[in-house]
């Protein structure tokens, strides 16, 4: 379908951008990848009357890997997680959910940024940054803010950006090494949407009793949201076939999953509880995994 008119620009700076957009209030489109803004003006579901392209602001280009913590630039592509070797152990938990995102093509494309400004509910990253407590930093008019990542969705393909804000990175907290961790997704087919995600990670303590779990799914509801209850049945326990069974059958009653063309709410529900149990059984494996992989 050919797409609407348009004008374009491609600035030189982040704050170009943001003048841009403030001069534009309401028509203007950031662009990085295009995967998800280019097939929405295509069906007529978004009509900007300017696009402003990323492509000469290299600065946003970065995976930085640090004791403190990982920062990933908005125009990081899916390929470039995918092939640093930093973040095997920097995030492995970030590598293991990009390798789920649509197919080969669009991960040489698309962005951390343009997905999380998109804010699918079905999409991986918003559920990566929502479990493991991201920050967002963002640039607008009025200089530059942290956005905690829970609180930037606020609802199907909605944010709490400004119109004249622009996401510079994506803050992700410290990993430990001998974390215990897992993502697990379905889909029809390889590549699709998926009908539900969960990613998952917790500590051990001294005794070996889980703490500091964190359970995220995805494509359970309006957005991605943590599985509270579910961390509740984990923490301060021995992970084992009966919390594991309670932590999924705790996730089953939370979420409140609409019915569409692709599965009802019911398969939904029954869906979450079946994936966080078989990402809690590989978490519980974790080590000898990696050491068989390795």
């Amino acid at each position: 379908m050919k797409l609407p008119d348009f004008e374009y620009v491609a600035p030189a700076s982040a704050d170009q951008v943001v003048k841009l957009l403030a001069s534009r209030l309401g028509e203007a489109k950031v662009i990085a990848g295009g995967q998800s803004l280019l097939p929405t003006m295509a069906y007529r579901l978004a009509q900007p009357a300017l696009l402003i392209d990323l492509k000469n602001l290299a600065e946003l280009n970065r995976i930085v890997v640090e004791p403190t913590g990982v920062v990933l630039g908005a125009r990081t592509r899916w390929r470039d997680i995918e092939d640093s070797e930093e973040l095997k152990t920097g995030h492995p938990l970030l590598k293991e959910a990009i390798i789920h995102v649509a197919h080969a093509q669009v991960r040489n494309r698309g962005t951390v940024g343009g997905s999380l400004a998109h804010a699918d509910p079905a999409s991986e990253m918003p559920c990566i940054a929502v479990t493991c407590g991201a920050e967002i930093l963002v640039l607008g008019s009025n200089g530059e803010r942290l956005i905690k990542a829970e609180d930037l969705f606020v609802g199907p393909l909605m944010t709490s950006l400004a119109e004249d804000e622009l996401i510079l990175e994506v803050r992700l907290p410290a990993w430990p090494a001998d974390r215990r961790w897992a993502f697990k997704e379905f889909a029809r087919r390889t590549g699709d949407f998926a009908l539900a995600g969960v990613a998952v990670f917790y500590d051990l303590n001294e005794q070996n009793l889980a703490c500091n779990v964190r359970i995220g799914v995805a494509g359970a509801g309006s957005c991605p949201l943590r599985l509270t209850n579910a961390e509740r049945a984990l923490n301060g326990q021995l992970v084992n076939e009966q919390t594991i069974q309670a932590a999924a059958m705790a996730a089953s009653e939370q979420v409140e999953p609409l019915s569409d063309l692709h599965a009802s709410a019911a398969y939904r529900k029954s869906l979450v509880g079946t994936l966080l149990k078989r990402a809690l059984e590989e978490a519980l494996n974790r080590n000898r995994l990696d050491c068989q992989r390795g």
